[in-house]
């Protein structure tokens, strides 16, 4: 390998990447940049991180795919104790914050327990990287780029419903969204409706639906980023709705919606007009023929909705 090639270049590899991957999500590149560039690597997920580690340390802007966030497990101790600490360890002389990892996560339908995972609350204990979700593809286009430019590791998880129902219109042009920038997708008054990537549609139907239906006026929130995530904006939609519903589709026990309802406690007690809510996954591994009653659909949100305004 020529050090100052790679050193000057951005190379994307995985399992299956230049054949398109999975979701076909690299379908085309290496045809456009070529095999030294786009390439797929062993069925080991240690090895792929490690591989991105030791690239992103040499200078290469690298991005690697892990198949399914389900898979990453293998690559722990790679991500939260060598790639997550590389700059602290070294006292800020080295960093391998070219290292980009992608990987799709949450429900797909018919994933049953090893490819429907939402393992984000996992990676969220650990600093040093940063955690993002796109809600949709003109939004995934703006954060992907910048976490290829972010001067530290991140995790790029990619919804695998929404690559086949999201549509958005996708500028051609380089563009990039703010880490750590919540975004709020719809204003309201009576309660806050917090998500992040697949359940952020479910909460912008939940909204529409309270508001049509009970008169009750829901603003809705992208968390956007896990890691760091947007205290601010979140804290002010509380503070002026005094009710807030966290939902996604990790179980319940450790997920990050604990995290959030914790400094919703610290910031907004003295504004809460009713307990803090989580509707989420179960504490049970993700099942196959019982998955429509396993997430948190709109449904069971909506119902969460009635019962905190009435409380």
């Amino acid at each position: 390998m020529d050090h100052k090639y790679y050193s000057k270049i951005l190379v994307v590899f995985g399992e299956d990447v230049g054949f398109g991957g999975v979701f076909r999500c690299t379908s085309g590149l290496r045809d456009r940049y070529g095999k030294d560039r786009v390439f797929n690597t062993p069925l080991c997920e240690q090895g792929i991180i490690g591989f991105g580690i030791g690239l992103a340390v040499a200078g290469t802007t690298a991005i690697a795919e892990i198949q399914f966030a389900d898979y990453m497990f293998p690559a722990f101790d790679q991500l939260v104790n060598e790639a997550a600490k590389y700059r602290y360890r070294s006292g800020n002389l080295f960093d391998c914050g070219k290292l980009t990892v992608r990987t799709p996560c949450s429900a797909v339908g018919h994933g049953a327990l090893y490819h429907s995972q939402s393992p984000e609350s996992f990676y969220a204990h650990s600093p040093g990287l940063k955690i993002v979700i796109p809600r949709g593809a003109h939004k995934a286009k703006g954060l992907l780029l910048s976490c290829i430019r972010d001067p530290n590791p991140c995790i790029f998880f990619e919804p695998k419903m929404m690559y086949r129902l999201a549509v958005d219109d996708v500028p051609d042009d380089d563009y990039e969204f703010p880490l750590g920038k919540a975004d709020v997708l719809i204003k309201g008054r009576d309660i806050t409706l917090i998500g992040w990537g697949t359940q952020v549609h479910v909460l912008l139907e939940v909204a529409e639906i309270a508001n049509k239906d009970f008169g009750i006026s829901c603003e809705v929130i992208d968390l956007v980023t896990i890691l760091p995530w947007d205290k601010q904006t979140v804290a002010n939609s509380v503070k002026k709705t005094g009710r807030v519903i966290v939902s996604h589709e990790a179980p319940l026990t450790g997920g990050f919606g604990a995290e959030i309802a914790a400094s919703i406690q610290e910031e907004c007690f003295l504004y809460l007009e009713s307990p803090i809510r989580r509707v989420t996954g179960y504490d049970t591994p993700f099942p196959h023929v019982f998955e429509q009653f396993y997430l948190p659909n709109k449904w069971k949100c909506l119902q969460a909705v009635k019962e905190l305004v009435n409380y």
